[in-house]
């Protein structure tokens, strides 16, 4: 398809009516390893500074990182980045939700990876309702 859907959907990314006029005296505050852009300004009914992402790519809330899902529901206060300490070198980093592509997990008996189960090792009893 050789239209440019940008300007009407909203699944594709962020539309130019939110970017042009959606973020006008707002402020970016970071962005994250996926290259998600992370914004602060306005106030939200409770009081608190409004937060929200911009999502690079598609829009699926499983691609945003821990550190920033607890800036953006408030849990802290400062970016990421000044609130909390650096990352040990044994964490992973985060990745999103894989269902629906190539890369999501399917286990031996999956139809994607020849339909056949192992045999079962001769622990497992049916339950009978006589017994």
């Amino acid at each position: 398809m050789g239209i440019n859907l940008n300007p009407f959907t909203w699944w594709n990314g962020a539309t130019w009516g939110t970017v042009l006029y959606g973020l006008r005296g707002m402020k970016q505050v970071g962005t994250d390893d996926l290259g998600n852009a992370y914004w602060e300004g306005g106030k939200d009914t409770a009081g608190r500074a409004r937060r929200w992402v911009i999502y690079q790519g598609a829009n699926d809330a499983s691609r945003v990182p821990p550190e920033w899902f607890s800036w953006l529901h408030h849990h802290i206060d400062e970016t990421p980045d000044r609130a909390l300490p650096p990352p040990r070198p044994w964490q992973k980093p985060a990745i999103p939700n894989m269902t629906g592509t190539p890369l999501a997990y399917r286990p031996s008996g999956a139809l994607e990876k020849g339909g056949h189960r192992q045999a079962a090792t001769g622990d497992y009893e049916a339950w009978t309702p006589e017994g």
